[in-house]
């Protein structure tokens, strides 16, 4: 064979091995190759979320959107591809981190040209196309539609075939006042969480939100150093006995199980910084809130401008929800654990400072879960104590949502007792302190958890996190038999974790000093 004759042959092999990678590279559940194909040399981003038979119970189920709109399809059909700029001008609204109007609903599309999705499309009567469906997420989950039901939660819009048709229709349902050439931070229309008590189950998604950023801003600053790691150890056994998410719970028992592996003590080296550089170090890409987390908004925490509110109002509800579900026996070493992690883990400066010395202000252990409650929402009246004085003077704070001593009476009316005012400015009250601990434990936790139990995501067991995490939000996964088991096993072990975790504080003795 002459050496042209064997680079004709090489090159034939080369571009076959690349071609069947791209080929691979398609995973079941995409709209389709040639779709795929002609995506390239789409600039358009779409916003609407493409569903098929495996991941669509699971999207649906777990979207903190109220509301759903799921629109059938064939990629095949003219007037399908002719409606999807119409669709898209919509979604842009509601879908992705940069949604102007995030939470309000998740809209989806299904191709029922693929085979793949043949039952889910008769699931639903689907009888032309496109055919667009409204109604809440979790009735679409394991649901259906049929012409004649009557009683049925799961409506078809039957006028939305332009966008501005569409928006006026989800306009009328919703009492809202949306347009499309509404830009993010616009919406005057946030809720207020001052008199709303139900609020709070919002923010079940903004835990995972702002559990993800902590880690995220320790991995991305390079924050893990010898000196931190115990303090770090410290709040992911808090995490993983009392994290209001599952799917948190369950992320941080892998990295506690895994620590030495994603954080080794000599991670610093010049032989693991390469690694550490290329983020295949300290903590990697790890997702511990699952990968559904980020999703790159908040509920409960947003504000109404873009630099307000956000990551440090999830870091709190955080807090206060771990310090409501501590057993007394926990008390001393949540309140160490809390107190190191802000000292080591914060990157405001002013306010990391301030907070740890509220903490070495502390002179006596605590003997229970309730002196611990109280003192952190103490500290975090006194927090804000601070910043109600300087953002009046700088002129930035929100000004839907301006820093105020908690809970307002329109939340607890029985927590104050009185109130007077002081020379500053600033209201003195004289607090109810059993009703401030009960409004606490029912507002931080059982409130908090109202739309996790309600979805079942919440509890010691960790089942549905585990398949959530499986299932990308737009492409199929397949699962072996085997890893199935694997990770099954592994659930249970962080279960256990969890409930041994909690024994061994319950039996814990307090200290004597917390240092």
């Amino acid at each position: 064979m002459s050496m042209s004759e064997a680079s004709v042959i090489l090159i034939v092999i080369v571009l076959l091995l690349i071609s069947s990678n791209e080929a691979a590279s398609i995973q079941s559940g995409s709209r389709s190759i040639l779709r795929a194909v002609s995506s390239e040399n789409k600039a358009q981003v779409d916003y609407a979320v493409d569903l098929n038979s495996t991941n669509f119970d699971a999207v649906l189920r777990n979207t903190p959107a109220a509301h759903a709109i799921v629109e059938f399809f064939a990629h095949w059909c003219p007037a399908c591809r002719n409606y999807k700029p119409q669709y898209e001008k919509v979604a842009r609204l509601f879908n992705g981190p940069d949604a102007v109007h995030p939470g309000i609903a998740l809209m989806t599309r299904v191709d029922c040209a693929l085979k793949i999705n043949n039952k889910l499309c008769d699931k639903f009567s689907v009888s032309h196309y496109p055919m667009l469906f409204w109604g809440p997420p979790s009735k679409f989950a394991s649901g259906g539609w049929e012409p004649k039901e009557e009683k049925s939660e799961i409506h078809v819009i039957d006028d939305g075939r332009t966008a501005e048709r569409l928006l006026n229709w989800i306009n009328k349902q919703l009492g809202s006042s949306y347009g499309l050439d509404d830009e993010k931070f616009e919406n005057e229309h946030l809720p207020s969480n001052i008199s709303d008590l139900g609020q709070i189950a919002r923010a079940v998604y903004d835990v995972e939100e702002a559990t993800f950023f902590a880690f995220e801003i320790i991995r991305e600053h390079k924050m893990i150093k010898p000196h931190t790691r115990a303090s770090l150890i410290k709040f992911l056994q808090l995490l993983v006995a009392h994290h209001p998410s599952k799917r948190c719970r369950k992320g941080s028992a892998e990295v506690l199980v895994n620590f030495d592996e994603l954080c080794p003590p000599d991670m610093w080296s010049p032989a693991k910084q390469e690694a550490v550089n290329d983020d295949k170090g300290m903590l990697g890409n790890f997702q511990i809130c699952g990968k559904e987390v980020p999703r790159g908004y908040w509920m409960f925490c947003r504000g109404s401008k873009n630099d307000t509110r956000g990551f440090s109002c999830g870091l709190w509800v955080v807090l206060h929800s771990l310090s409501v579900r501590i057993e007394d026996g926990e008390s001393q070493f949540a309140f160490t654990a809390v107190c190191d992690f802000i000292n080591n883990f914060f990157i405001c400066e002013e306010c990391r400072e301030h907070f740890y010395q509220m903490c070495s202000s502390v002179t006596a252990p605590f003997n229970t879960s309730r002196d611990f409650a109280l003192w952190l929402w103490s500290t975090h009246n006194k927090v804000n104590e601070r910043l109600m004085k300087e953002e009046a003077s700088e002129g930035t704070g929100d000004p839907k949502f301006p820093k105020i001593i908690w809970p307002p009476k329109q939340l607890c009316s029985s927590c104050h007792l009185s109130s007077n005012q002081r020379e500053n400015g600033v209201g003195q009250i004289d607090w109810n302190l059993n009703e401030v601990y009960k409004f606490l434990t029912g507002y931080y936790g059982e409130t908090l958890a109202s739309l996790y139990k309600e979805k079942d995501r919440l509890g010691d067991e960790v089942t549905d996190g585990a398949i959530a995490d499986l299932v990308a939000s737009t492409n199929a996964v397949v699962v072996p038999v085997g890893a199935a088991l694997a990770i099954a096993l592994a659930s249970c072990a962080f279960g256990a974790l969890a409930c041994y975790w909690r024994s061994q504080q319950k039996n814990r003795k307090p200290r004597r000093s917390w240092n």
